[in-house]
């Protein structure tokens, strides 16, 4: 089976040696999203909810890059620099996946790339 490397600039590009996603059969990988801006490479500044905002709008980019929807993802798995940001995040998160929600794991780290607040991985199916 091969591997597919996806580079897309509805998407922060790469900040480290790694790919934005990668397609394998009919499974995308996507690496974890933090909030920068696709447009500019900057942080978005602000609360939980601006930066999981800018998160989810990252991931509809590379989604939408391979022609794919939130309702294609099967699996999730989300980092947060505080659990005390968990109802604000669940959220935001909740508006775009409305319903049949992929699988999920939500787990809070000392910190991430950049001091980002939020950090979310998924997984798609084609």
């Amino acid at each position: 089976m091969s591997k597919k490397i996806i580079n897309t600039d509805k998407a922060p590009k790469a900040i480290g040696p790694y790919s934005q996603a990668v397609r394998v059969g009919d499974l995308l990988f996507a690496s974890g999203q933090i909030p920068l801006d696709p447009a500019t490479g900057d942080m978005v500044q602000g609360s939980i909810v601006e930066q999981a905002t800018r998160v989810m709008e990252n991931i509809k980019g590379l989604l939408e890059s391979q022609d794919l929807a939130f309702s294609n993802v099967v699996k999730t798995t989300c980092f947060l620099s505080d659990m005390a940001n968990f109802a604000a995040f669940n959220e935001v998160y909740a508006k775009y996946f409305t319903e049949n929600p992929p699988a999920r794991s939500t787990v809070a780290v000392k910190t991430l790339p950049k001091d980002a607040l939020v950090e979310v991985e998924i997984t798609a199916v084609f």
